[in-house]
């Protein structure tokens, strides 16, 4: 009986609140979503839409880094792979990689009038 008396007067007041108590959380709701969307959202678009630019900017002789660590100059540049020369002196090694791999620019490379032939490598006079 002591419980009922003071639970009446309380639902009461939430059944007449009704539709104008809503207002507020709806809007709590709609600045939230665009927090999110001005702090998380946006600056990933603008990155990924940077990334994509950049790797449709490459061309062969520029210095780039893949996703897993590996540096080294673009050689030579077929669809959507790229053959990556890495290392120094004697000490050079080719590795083919996939435009999608590649993870950021280092260096822009000067133009070179012939391409640099790859050992072991069949002779391929198709570049993009």
């Amino acid at each position: 009986m002591f419980i009922t008396a003071y639970a009446e007067p309380a639902a009461a007041a939430a059944q007449q609140a009704g539709p104008a108590s809503m207002v507020p959380s709806l809007l709590m709701l709609v600045v939230m979503f665009a927090v999110f969307y001005f702090i998380l959202i946006r600056p990933q678009k603008k990155k990924e839409k940077e990334l994509k630019n950049m790797l449709a900017a490459l061309k062969v002789n520029d210095e780039v880094a893949t996703i897993g660590g590996i540096h080294g100059k673009i050689v030579r540049i077929k669809d959507d792979l790229f053959v990556l020369e890495s290392g120094i002196g004697q000490n050079k090694s080719y590795i083919t990689v996939d435009r999608s791999a590649v993870s950021r620019f280092m260096k822009r490379g000067e133009e070179e009038k012939t391409a640099t032939p790859i050992p072991g490598a069949e002779t391929d006079t198709t570049e993009e």
